[in-house]
C-alpha cells in the first residue's frame, strides 16, 4: 500500500451552524477550515473553526483510492463482541438484513444490539463497512487501516471494491464544538501479519495484558440461570477432583434478584450469601469470578423503580431501550453522579467485601446507543470503559458485550464472538433480524478472524468448550471442533459442564485441552466457500485443521 495521498482524497461533512445545515467540500470553508497531517503512517485531521459560536457535527467522511486486486480478500471488524467478523472475498457481500428482517428487528427491538440506528447497509456485492480497524489481505501482504482513537467518534471503515475507494467516515452524530476538534487519527500499515498488528498497537501505545492464558469454567452454558448453592458446591467439587490446573470458577447470571440490583441476592438459590460461594472458591485453590451487566437493569428492578432519574433518556425525556433481555433493560448514565456512585458501590461490595477476583462484565455496548450530552457514542464509550476500570482497580475484567476499540487496554480478558449455541447452526428468526445472534458458527468464525487483538489488545475470550452428551444438540465431532479452535486461537478457556459425568473419551479431551501448551499461529483462512484451513504449531511440531464452518465437520 502506497503512502496515502491528499491528492487522492474527497471530503464531504455536514454540519449545523445558526439553525442552517451546511455540506463542505472543500478543506477551506465558510464557517470550519480542515488541518491535515499525513505522516509517518498517521493520517490526522483536525477540524479549525471560524465562528464564536457552537458548530454541530453531522456527519464526515472522507475517501482515498485503492486498486482492489481479484484476489484481494477484506475483513471487516463488526459493531461489537458479538457482531459477526471474517474475511470476505470482494465479490461477495456483508451479512445484512433484509427487508423483512428488519422491520421485524425494529418491531423486536432487536436492532439495540448493533449499528443499525446509525450506520446504513449497502446492501450491494463489493461493498463493506466495519468499525475502528479493517485490512485488505492480498496474499501475505496486509494493508492495516486502524483509528487511534474512538473518543472523537466511532471510525467507521467502508470498502468499496466496486469503486476502488477506501472511504472513512467518522460518526460525530451529537457532537457540538468550538475553536478546535480533531475529528481523525487513522493509521495505516502495509506488511506482514504480525508486523503490522504490532505496529498498530504500538502506535496507539497499548500495553500488553498482564494476563497470560487462562482456564476456568462458568454455570451459565449447563444452567443459564437457574443456578443454586448445591449446584455451584457439586460442580466446584467435581472439577477440583480431575487433578487439573482450574484457574477461575466463574458465578453467571442468576445469583441476583433481578438485573441490576447485584447486592440483592435470591436468598432462596443462595442462602449463605456470595460471599460464602467465594469462600468456597478460594478454598480449592481458584479464583472466583461473577457475572454482571454493570450499566444495565431489568423493567421492574427496585434500583428502575426507585431512581428513574439515573437513566440515559433521549431528547425526548425517554428511557433509551437497550434490548429485550430479561424482559426488557436500560442503561444508567454515568454521567449522572447518583447512578455512578452506585455502581462504584457495587464493584466496592462484590470485589472488596465478598472477595471476588474477576468481574465478568456484559451489555457494555448500551453505554453508546445513543448520543448525547454532546459527546459521540465513541466517547461515551471510551469513557464508560475508563469509569468501569477504575471502579475494578486492579482486580481482572472480562469484557463482553462491547464496541472492542474502546476496551483495547481496559479490560484484562475480552468475549470476540457471539455466544455460543448448544447446535452449530443459527436459529431462523436470530439469522434475519440482527449480526449479534447466539451461534456457534459464528463464535468460530469471530474466534478466527479477530486472533490478530489476542495478547495485544486483551487476552481472547472464545467462549466455552461444551464436551458433555446431555443438554446439547452438536454431535461430538462438532464439539470437539470448538475445542480445538478455542484452545488454538484463545487464551480464556471455560467449560460449562459437570464433568464428574465425563467418560473416559470426554475428560481425556478436557485434560488435554486444560493442558499448558506452546501454540503458534501461522495462518487460518478460507480456501474455498465454507471451507477454512488452519495451519499452527503445537509444541513445536506443525498442525492443520481444514473443516467446513457451515457444518462444523472436520475435513481429514
Amino acid at each position: 500500500m502506497n503512502k496515502l495521498s491528499n491528492d487522492l482524497i474527497q471530503f464531504e461533512m455536514v454540519y449545523e451552524y445558526s439553525s442552517t445545515v451546511y455540506t463542505q467540500k472543500e478543506v477551506e470553508g465558510k464557517h470550519i477550515d480542515i488541518s491535515i497531517d499525513n505522516k509517518e503512517n498517521i493520517y490526522s485531521a483536525k477540524l479549525v473553526s471560524k465562528v464564536s459560536e457552537k458548530i454541530k457535527l453531522i456527519s464526515f467522511k472522507m475517501e482515498f483510492g485503492y486498486n482492489f486486486l481479484e484476489k484481494s480478500k477484506v475483513y471487516l471488524n463488526g459493531y461489537q463482541s458479538w457482531t459477526d467478523s471474517r474475511e470476505y472475498n470482494i465479490d461477495e457481500k456483508l451479512n445484512c438484513l433484509s427487508p423483512l428482517g428488519k422491520f421485524a428487528s425494529n418491531l423486536l427491538s432487536l436492532n439495540a444490539y448493533g449499528d443499525y440506528g446509525f450506520k446504513k447497509y449497502a446492501n450491494v456485492p463489493g461493498v463493506f463497512h466495519g468499525f475502528s480497524y479493517a485490512y485488505i489481505r492480498n496474499d501475505k501482504t496486509y494493508d492495516l487501516f486502524g483509528s487511534l482513537t474512538e473518543r472523537q467518534g466511532f471510525t467507521i471503515i467502508n470498502f468499496d471494491c466496486n469503486s476502488n475507494l477506501i472511504i472513512i467516515e467518522k460518526d460525530v452524530e451529537g457532537v457540538a464544538f468550538e475553536k478546535e476538534y480533531s475529528i481523525l487519527d487513522l493509521f495505516y500499515v502495509s506488511g506482514e501479519e504480525n508486523a503490522v498488528f504490532d505496529m498498530y498497537f504500538s502506535a496507539m501505545n497499548i500495553q500488553k495484558p498482564k494476563e497470560k492464558h487462562r482456564c476456568g469454567y462458568t454455570t451459565w452454558y449447563n444452567y443459564y440461570p437457574n443456578i443454586n448453592e448445591k449446584i455451584v458446591h457439586d460442580d466446584l467439587e467435581a472439577l477440583s477432583s480431575t487433578g487439573e490446573k482450574i484457574d477461575i470458577f466463574q458465578i453467571d447470571d442468576g445469583y441476583q434478584t433481578a438485573v441490576g440490583d447485584w447486592l440483592s441476592i435470591d436468598n432462596k438459590k443462595f442462602p449463605n450469601g456470595m460471599k460464602a460461594v467465594a469462600d468456597s472458591i478460594h478454598q480449592k485453590g481458584m479464583m472466583a469470578g461473577i457475572w454482571l451487566a454493570p450499566l444495565g437493569c431489568q423493567k421492574g428492578s427496585k434500583t428502575l423503580k426507585e431512581h428513574p432519574d439515573w437513566f440515559i433518556r433521549d431528547k425526548n425525556g425517554k428511557l433509551v431501550y437497550s434490548g429485550i433481555n430479561w424482559g426488557g433493560f436500560y442503561t444508567l448514565d454515568i454521567n449522572n453522579k447518583a447512578a455512578a456512585d452506585y455502581i462504584r458501590h457495587c464493584f466496592d461490595v462484590i470485589l472488596n467485601e465478598w472477595g471476588y477476583d474477576l468481574v465478568k462484565l456484559d451489555f457494555l455496548y448500551g453505554a453508546s446507543m445513543i448520543p448525547y450530552n454532546n459527546k459521540s457514542r465513541g466517547q461515551l464509550m471510551c469513557e464508560a470503559m475508563d469509569f468501569l476500570r477504575d471502579c475494578v482497580g486492579d482486580k481482572l475484567i472480562l469484557g463482553c458485550g462491547v464496541p472492542l476499540a474502546p476496551a483495547f487496554g481496559k479490560v484484562d480478558f475480552c468475549r470476540i464472538g457471539p455466544d455460543m449455541g448448544l447446535k452449530w447452526k443459527r436459529d431462523f428468526l436470530m439469522k434475519h433480524t440482527h449480526r449479534e445472534f447466539v451461534c456457534t458458527e459464528y463464535a468460530i468464525t469471530n474466534t478466527i478472524f479477530r486472533r490478530q487483538l489476542d495478547g495485544r489488545a486483551f487476552c481472547n475470550d472464545p467462549d466455552v468448550c461444551l464436551l458433555r452428551d446431555y443438554n446439547i444438540k452438536m454431535d461430538f465431532e462438532q464439539r470437539r471442533l470448538v475445542t480445538k479452535i478455542n484452545k488454538i486461537f484463545g487464551n480464556l478457556i471455560f467449560i460449562s459442564d459437570n464433568v464428574d459425568k465425563y467418560n473416559e473419551k470426554q475428560m481425556e479431551v478436557f485434560k488435554e485441552t486444560f493442558r499448558d501448551t506452546d501454540i503458534e499461529r501461522i495462518s487460518a483462512e478460507y480456501i474455498d466457500t465454507d471451507i477454512v484451513k488452519v495451519v499452527y504449531k503445537e509444541n513445536g511440531e506443525q498442525k492443520e485443521i481444514t473443516f467446513n464452518i457451515g457444518t462444523g465437520k472436520e475435513i481429514k
